[in-house]
């Protein structure tokens, strides 16, 4: 680990810490035993830069030990993922005339589960670090480089004749330290009439619905529009057209190409987050209460109902729920499991709290009184496939604003 001194973006050296979340494990480092001696905790600290308005965290976990082990997250295994990606590439394919002509590449492209929408219509790339998800995309005809994208493979790729009509990255340019040579990857690799659709978090639906716990080490940015226009101009790219999305508790889709061609409903939306501050200090410094007065009523509701002699599952062993039971510390034995619809997770231990992770049917044959949601940004899902344990009396609790679904 390595505590940045300077932006990743600007070099500037002037950070404001907005929010310290103390010493966290990894939250994708699920562990295959309960009490397997201590585990590393590294700071977790969230800090904005003045001068390009990107948010970002302070510390740089070794990319090889976040990704190329054994990397949990399989995309697949989310149906409201795959629906999404699904529109998406319809979508694409219809604005942008993508064929057979039409080089398709996604960074980050996991376990295949957006380009197989592709295959057979237009040629397709993958590009993703993951071993396990990697190989699980050969495995469904999906052509992937088990490597990180930077602008040597872009040149690589450029010098074996590809050139990219589309290139799609969702949920990838939070992951990257060296953002800028990332960036000018895609401006290398990006046919001169080309399109990039990236997807990123929103920053600003974080901080106004506190969304505190998809902060987590993997996350090395969260994006605004103007600091992530910022960044694109900085490496030669230009953000033309965005979108507002739902997904994950508010993202967006962001269209960039090599010209300069912004919409004039981009720009009033870049004028309105001027409005609010976005690119400044103040809009960020109340954010730090808000997360210690949403984290203690959660507290206080769950130990309420603890001491009432209530039993308490999870449901979902993401990195979000990984965060977010780290910061409670309510300890190993305050819950009962957690459940994740993943196979290759179940069986293991969340970090930190090392609550062991279960199939959906613990659900039904041990009916605890109430399932907490790690998983948020997918609630809707989770309530809808358990109308079972609902009739039963099974309760489900939100964590972000705390309340109960009755």
């Amino acid at each position: 680990m390595t505590m940045i001194k300077q932006c990743r973006g600007c070099n500037s050296p002037d950070l404001h810490l907005v929010l310290d979340l103390g010493n966290q494990p990894l939250a994708n480092h699920l562990l295959t035993q309960k009490s397997n001696g201590p585990e590393p905790r590294y700071p977790l600290q969230l800090m904005f830069c003045p001068s390009c308005a990107l948010l970002q965290v302070g510390e740089t976990i070794d990319p090889e030990i976040l990704y190329r082990r054994d990397y949990p997250y399989f995309s697949s295994a989310n149906p409201s993922l795959l629906k999404h990606a699904q529109e998406h590439c319809e979508y694409l394919t219809k604005r942008f005339d993508i064929g057979a002509q039409s080089l398709v590449v996604e960074i980050a492209s996991n376990d295949g589960y957006l380009l197989r929408n592709f295959v057979g219509k237009a040629p397709v790339l993958g590009v993703d670090p993951a071993v396990g998800p990697a190989r699980k995309a050969e495995q469904i005809g999906v052509p992937t480089i088990n490597d990180f994208f930077c602008t040597e493979l872009a040149e690589k790729l450029v010098s074996e004749g590809k050139q990219a009509k589309v290139i799609i990255a969702s949920n990838v340019a939070a992951h990257v330290d060296r953002i800028n040579d990332f960036l000018k990857a895609f401006k290398i690799l990006l046919a001169p009439d080309g399109v990039i659709s990236f997807e990123i978090a929103y920053a600003v639906d974080m901080i106004d619905k506190c969304e505190f716990d998809t902060i987590y080490h993997e996350h090395l940015f969260y994006h605004s529009l103007i600091g992530f226009k910022n960044l694109l101009e900085r490496n030669g790219l230009y953000m033309n057209e965005a979108v507002h999305l739902s997904i994950h508790g508010g993202s967006l889709r962001v269209y960039a190409s090599h010209k300069p061609e912004r919409t004039p409903a981009l720009d009033a939306w870049l004028a309105h987050e001027h409005e609010r501050g976005v690119d400044a200090v103040a809009f960020y410094d109340k954010f730090a209460d808000h997360v210690k007065d949403t984290a203690e009523n959660l507290r206080g509701l769950l130990k309420r109902l603890k001491h009432d002699g209530a039993r308490i599952a999870c449901w979902g062993a993401a990195s979000k729920g990984a965060t977010m039971l780290n910061y409670l510390g309510l300890g190993p034995d305050f819950f009962e499991w957690v459940i994740d619809i993943s196979e290759q997770k179940q069986g293991k231990f969340m970090p930190g709290e090392r609550l062991l992770i279960v199939a959906p049917q613990r659900l039904i044959d041990e009916r605890p009184e109430y399932t907490l949601i790690l998983v948020w940004n997918f609630a809707d899902d989770v309530i809808r496939s358990q109308p079972k344990y609902r009739e039963q009396g099974g309760r489900f609790i939100m964590p972000v604003p705390p309340r109960i679904i009755h």
